[in-house]
């Protein structure tokens, strides 16, 4: 919970799942770094490689080790990335990638860096190499692991319990690729941004309930600060929601959030629409898109005794749609990126 707060200075609400990506490295001598995944070819990343020159899946490798450079830790190796992360899912595959790398390198280096430290590198990773201007959500999602409340103004993290008994979560992975640098991405945060300084304020996020009647009805805007004030509001009921048990309230704050998500922010696409009326239909408690939009995937909470009418509901749904099937499976709460021997 909390999709497009991260960069409006609100509270989220992530959970790392139990999907991984593992990075195998190797010190080099010669300063290079030679990368081979199962995404594309072998790579190999001189020590003088540039910001936007490494295009592709790439980038996100070569973009965490120059911010680790930027920070005067620069090291050669070998690495070897597998992932069972679909990648392109709106599930933080590129953040998941920097962390690994940042903390694969700093480790071959000498060098131990704090999980606040590694968030910020591999963010720099996107924003300043990439120039895709991402929040700080899903690297400390990926670093701290199991579901936390993160304060994204004053960088504070605090543990929720989102154990449920005879209740699964679901990602149903519409297979619409989701590419966050194409532009409206970048559109909404500049929205927002636009939407703050007309406020007064440094956060969107700050803003009080009145502050929609500030825009007119055709204002874009408008819906942008309804969403980030909601949101915000959605992000502390899910709290209390959780430590209470109250799952079917839960996942009515899921719902609610697709509906802003798609409506106000207007991040939603027709593919991410028909999963979650699909799964709700079937009787999840809750559905929502879960990324950045634009494509990726939907959630859904829903009872574990009704997984198998849930999956026939939503595939059939994207066959009158003419649509490729989409995928399904279940996650749980996993810890965060760690160094092992």
């Amino acid at each position: 919970m909390g999709e497009h707060l991260d960069h409006n200075g609100g509270p989220v609400l992530p959970m790392a799942i139990d999907k991984h990506v593992t990075i195998k490295a190797r010190r080099r001598d010669d300063g290079d770094v030679h990368v081979w995944s199962p995404l594309g070819p072998k790579v190999v990343l001189a020590p003088e490689v540039e910001p936007g020159s490494v295009p592709d899946w790439a980038g996100v490798v070569a973009g965490a080790r120059w911010a680790l450079g930027q920070a005067g830790h620069t090291v050669g190796a070998d690495l070897v990335i597998d992932s069972d992360l679909p990648a392109g899912a709106g599930l933080a595959s590129s953040a998941a990638v920097a962390c690994g790398t940042v903390l694969a390198l700093a480790d071959l280096a000498g060098v131990a860096l704090d999980r606040a430290e590694v968030a910020a590198l591999a963010r720099r990773a996107e924003t300043d190499f990439l120039a895709v201007p991402v929040g700080a959500m899903d690297q400390l999602a990926v670093l701290h692991g199991g579901t936390q409340l993160v304060d994204t103004v004053s960088g504070a993290v605090t543990a929720v319990d989102v154990e449920w008994t005879g209740l699964s979560l679901v990602v149903i992975d519409t297979g619409v690729t989701h590419r966050v640098a194409a532009g409206e991405y970048a559109q909404r945060r500049a929205e927002c941004t636009s939407a703050a300084e007309q406020l007064g304020l440094d956060h969107l996020a700050a803003a009080g309930p009145d502050a929609v009647l500030r825009f007119d009805d055709s204002d874009p805007l408008k819906g942008r600060v309804r969403h980030v004030i909601t949101e915000t509001t959605r992000v502390r009921g899910a709290v209390r929601a959780a430590a209470e048990r109250d799952w079917a309230r839960f996942g009515g704050l899921l719902t609610s959030s697709h509906e802003s998500l798609r409506d106000d922010f207007a991040v939603s696409c027709s593919e991410l629409d028909v999963a979650v009326e699909a799964a709700l239909a079937a009787g999840a408690l809750g559905a929502r898109m879960t990324g950045a939009g634009f494509g990726g995937s939907a959630i859904t909470l829903a009872p574990t005794d009704q997984l198998l009418g849930l999956r026939e509901k939503v595939v059939t749904a994207f066959a009158d749609h003419g649509w490729p099937s989409p995928t399904l499976f279940t996650v749980r709460p996993a810890p965060g990126a760690h160094l092992s021997p």
